[in-house]
């Protein structure tokens, strides 16, 4: 997925805490938001854990989330 910018909300549930939010597009077009751990900047490539995984993705398995990025995409060469 790419990271297409930041999503600022000034009102969220405790469950998400200071989690910066970023918003990512995947190729097909879809949006999604999801926590960024990493530090991730708009034009990024990154790759993402969802479900239950997401959690722990964050480093904290009580964060209130379904998509977490799990890392920035440094070099990728796809087959085919």
């Amino acid at each position: 997925m790419q990271v297409t910018g930041s999503l600022i909300c000034t009102q969220r549930v405790s469950g998400l805490m200071h989690w910066n939010l970023r918003v990512l597009r995947s190729v097909k077009g879809k949006l999604s938001v999801a926590v960024d751990p990493v530090g991730a900047s708009p034009g990024n490539w990154v790759f993402t854990a969802s479900g239950s995984a997401a959690r722990f993705a964050c480093g904290d398995p009580e964060t209130h989330t379904d998509l977490t990025i799990g890392g920035i995409i440094d070099f990728w060469e796809p087959d085919g």
